[in-house]
């Protein structure tokens, strides 16, 4: 399981290392996808397939099912962490998330999110000021 949140730098390739307990579990090939947000998903790749079979349940025909399919494998890759811990972000994906030096390297659960570090600060502090209203909609609605 991925907790926390690290604070590293993209080096001039486009890699960022990622913190020494999570590499435990993505030893092999892991995916980097756009996440939304503006940060980019890494899974492990067992767990990035269980991900894309759950958007291949229902209909091919389901317009929004489609968009969100299109959205999870579009411009995702397969890679692997090279023998310093660092996994290569493509142009693409950096472009995406607005990564350019300083990067938040974050643990939810099964997946772990790389975000610009301003932007984390902007979402995390924003998220802080709702998170007693969010949690009593989802307690109210069983949902916790």
């Amino acid at each position: 399981m991925f907790l926390g949140d690290h604070q590293h730098t993209l080096d001039a390739k486009g890699r960022v290392s990622l913190p020494a307990k999570f590499r435990a579990d993505m030893t092999g090939r892991i995916v980097v996808a756009k996440g939304v947000d503006e940060c980019l998903y890494v899974y492990p790749t067992e767990e990035y397939q269980r991900f894309v079979e759950n958007l291949l349940t229902g209909s091919d025909f389901n317009p929004k099912k489609q968009e969100l399919r299109r959205w999870f494998t579009t411009g995702a890759v397969e890679t692997e962490l090279d023998s310093a811990g660092r996994v290569s972000l493509p142009a693409n994906l950096r472009e995406y998330a607005g990564l350019t030096k300083d990067v938040a390297v974050t643990g939810n659960g099964n997946r772990i999110e790389i975000w610009d570090a301003g932007s984390w600060s902007r979402y995390n502090g924003a998220t802080a000021e709702r998170i007693e209203d969010i949690a009593q909609e989802l307690a109210d609605a069983g949902l916790l």
